[in-house]
């Protein structure tokens, strides 16, 4: 979950960086990052820009996990996937990616994350159109794939490594990418390899 928030406007090996300094202080719990001031939590997250954002918007999750579900990450997760998602979505600061993150990687839900990757990789292939939505993105994943939670996790850990690695924002990479030229979601190429 701090991930998913840490991530925000930035890339992960940074993110990476900022954890690693919530681990070396032994501060990666619930309780520890609760009670955490916000002033300390951002100079410990600093590695992740936008640091005093993401440390009040962090303090918004946390604030919100005390007082709803008593600081229980079993309760809150025991809770069905749409209920759950409302009820994150009101936090100050997490939008339906954060939100989609936590409850995916997070509290094992059958949720498809969509993400700029998700959008630059799948509108280059004219599968969804530029001006589609994070909604109707994320509908047309949930429509064509079985509601599987592995299949969810690894789908988008292989966009991110694609977007990363060869459909670059700028300057891509489309000679090299192991997706190829094709014009269809629901039917790629044999020789599409990862």
């Amino acid at each position: 979950m701090v991930g998913a928030v840490l991530t925000q406007n930035t890339n992960w090996s940074n993110v990476g960086k900022a954890i690693d300094n919530l681990k070396k202080e032994n501060l990666l719990t619930f309780e520890k990052l609760h009670d955490l001031p916000v002033e300390v939590l951002a100079q410990k997250i600093k590695p992740a820009g936008y640091f005093n954002i993401k440390s009040v918007r962090l303090k918004n999750l946390l604030d919100f996990i005390a007082r709803e579900h008593d600081g229980s990450l079993e309760e809150m997760f025991a809770l069905d996937v749409h209920s759950l998602r409302e009820e994150i979505l009101t936090v100050k600061g997490i939008g339906p990616e954060t939100a989609d993150s936590i409850l995916l990687y997070a509290g094992n839900k059958p949720v498809f994350v969509v993400d700029a990757y998700t959008h630059r990789i799948f509108t280059r292939h004219n599968i969804v159109a530029a001006d589609d939505g994070y909604y109707e993105i994320q509908e047309y994943f949930l429509l064509s794939l079985p509601e599987d939670i592995t299949l969810f996790n690894e789908y988008h850990a292989l966009i991110v490594r694609v977007g990363k690695d060869f459909c670059k924002k700028s300057k891509p990479l489309c000679q090299q990418c192991p997706l190829g030229d094709f014009d269809g979601f629901a039917d790629p190429p044999d020789t599409m390899t990862y």
